[in-house]
C-alpha cells in the first residue's frame, strides 16, 4: 500500500541537511531542519563541488545564485618538482560535462541556502541537540532533544556528519575509524606565490618528500588554500583536535617544512603564513554498513553518516548532496512505491555510485605515491580515468526508470 507524502525532520544544518529540506520542499514534502548549534554554521574553509554535485544544486535554483561567489574550474594538473606535467585530472567542464568544477568557501554555500530556505519558509530551529531515538513504530517515529522535549514525525534524517548521533539508533557500537592522516592547509593571498605565467592552478605538486596542493578559492582567485597531508598515529576527540589546531607554530613548520625540495612557488607560499587561515582536516572512514535505514524504515541516515569518504577524488560532500537529492525524489513517489521498497532501491543506488568513486580515490592515491612505490605495482594498476559516470547522472531519468518498473510489477 502506498501513501501521501510524508512529515520529515531533518538533524543536522549542514550542507546535506539544508539541501535536503529543500529537495523535499520542491517534492512538497513538509519538513523541519533542527540544529544543535545556536547559530548557523560557521566551519573554515572551501568545498570542491564537481558537475554531479552542480547539477543538484541547479535543479534546487542554488546554483546561479553561487556560481559566481567561487572559484570556477576545469582541471587539476599533477606535476614534478621540475614543472613537468605528469597527469590532468577533470574537475568539470562546461562543454563535456554542463558545468566547471566551482571550489567556494563552505559559509558562503550555507548562507545562500539559509536564505532560499528563509524565502520558501522552511522552518529551522537552532539549540536543539538530538540526543536519542525513543520509540519507532510502522507509521511514526520519536525523538528527544537535550533539554528533554520529544517531538515526532513519519521519518527522521539524520544530516549530522560523520559523527552522527543519529547513526547510534541504527549501530550503537559503531564510531568513526580515524586513518592517521590529517590534511594541514592555510589559506594565503595568490600574489604571494609570484605564480610564473602559464602555469596552472589548482596544481598538485609532488616529489620524493610528498605533496603539496594549492587551489584557488576566491570568486576572483585573489586566494588560495595551500596543503599538505600530515601522518598523525593518535586519534583525538574534539578538544584534542582543538588542541592541535591551537598550535599555530607546529602547522606553520610542517607546512614548511621540506619546502627547499619544492618549486620555488611553494617556497613563497609558505613564506608568509596567517595563523588564523589554518586549518586541520582529520581524515575519518566509516566501514561500509548494511543498512541506511532502521528496520521500521522511519529512521534513516546519509551523508557523511552513512559513507564518509576519504578526500582524494573530493566527492565527500558531492556524494552528499546526491543522497539528500534522490532521497527527496524518491520520497516525492510515495503515492505510487511502498515506502520499503522505496529506501531499498536508494542505498542500492546510491551503495553503487559510491563504492565507484571509492575505486576512483584508489586511482589517485596510487597516483600520488612516490615512483618508487608505484614500480613496485602489479601491471595495470593504474588505470585511465574515465568520469562521465560520475559527473553526468541522469537522476531523474533514474528513478522515473525504477518507479516505471515498480508499477509493472
Amino acid at each position: 500500500m502506498t501513501s501521501a507524502p510524508p512529515k520529515v525532520a531533518i538533524i543536522g544544518a549542514g550542507l546535506s541537511g539544508l539541501s535536503l529540506a529543500l529537495a523535499l520542499h520542491q517534492q512538497n514534502i513538509s519538513c523541519t531542519v533542527y540544529e544543535s548549534r545556536p547559530a548557523p554554521l560557521n566551519i573554515g574553509g572551501a568545498v570542491m563541488l564537481s558537475p554531479n554535485a552542480l547539477k543538484v544544486l541547479d535543479a534546487l535554483g542554488v546554483y546561479e545564485r553561487v556560481r559566481g561567489k567561487g572559484f570556477n574550474f576545469e582541471t587539476l594538473e599533477y606535476k614534478d618538482g621540475s614543472g613537468r606535467l605528469l597527469e590532468i585530472y577533470e574537475f568539470g567542464g562546461e562543454e563535456k560535462y554542463g558545468y566547471p568544477a566551482l571550489r567556494i568557501y563552505r559559509h558562503v554555500l550555507i548562507d545562500e541556502l539559509l536564505a532560499i530556505l528563509k524565502e520558501k519558509d522552511i522552518p529551522i530551529v537552532f539549540g536543539m541537540k538530538f540526543t536519542k531515538v525513543v520509540s519507532e513504530s510502522d507509521e511514526s517515529v520519536l525523538w528527544e532533544f537535550q533539554d528533554g522535549s520529544i517531538q515526532s514525525a513519519d521519518i527522521l534524517v539524520g544530516a549530522d556528519g560523520i559523527h552522527s548521533t543519529v547513526r547510534r539508533y541504527l549501530y550503537p557500537e559503531l564510531s568513526p575509524k580515524f586513518i592517521g592522516m590529517a590534511g594541514i592547509t592555510a589559506a594565503v593571498p595568490t600574489e604571494q606565490l609570484k605564480i610564473p605565467p602559464g602555469y596552472h592552478i589548482p596544481v598538485t605538486i609532488m616529489v620524493p618528500q610528498g605533496a603539496f596542493v594549492i587551489a584557488p578559492q576566491q570568486a576572483d582567485g585573489s586566494e588560495v588554500i595551500i596543503g599538505k597531508q600530515k601522518r598523525i598515529t593518535e586519534n583525538h576527540d574534539k578538544d584534542g583536535w582543538n588542541h592541535v589546531l591551537s598550535d599555530k607554530e607546529a602547522l606553520v613548520k610542517f607546512l614548511q617544512q621540506d619546502a627547499e625540495h619544492f618549486p620555488e612557488i611553494v617556497q613563497n607560499a609558505v613564506s608568509d603564513i596567517p595563523h588564523e587561515k589554518i586549518n586541520v582536516w582529520p581524515f575519518y572512514v566509516v566501514p561500509k554498513l548494511e543498512k541506511w535505514a532502521s528496520e521500521k524504515r522511519r529512521v534513516i541516515i546519509l551523508g557523511d553518516g552513512a559513507h564518509a569518504i576519504p578526500p582524494s577524488a573530493g566527492q565527500g560532500i558531492n556524494q552528499a548532496f546526491e543522497d539528500a537529492y534522490i532521497f527527496a525524489l524518491l520520497l516525492g513517489q510515495a503515492d505510487k512505491v511502498k515506502m520499503q521498497d522505496t529506501l531499498s532501491f536508494w542505498q542500492e543506488y546510491r551503495q553503487a555510485r559510491v563504492e565507484k568513486v571509492l575505486k576512483l580515490n584508489d586511482q589517485i592515491d596510487i597516483r600520488r605515491m612516490p615512483k618508487e612505490e608505484r614500480d613496485k605495482l602489479p601491471s595495470g594498476s593504474i588505470q585511465e580515468f574515465e568520469l562521465s559516470w560520475l559527473y553526468k547522472p541522469d537522476f531523474k531519468e533514474d528513478v522515473r526508470l525504477w518507479v516505471a518498473t515498480k508499477g509493472e510489477a
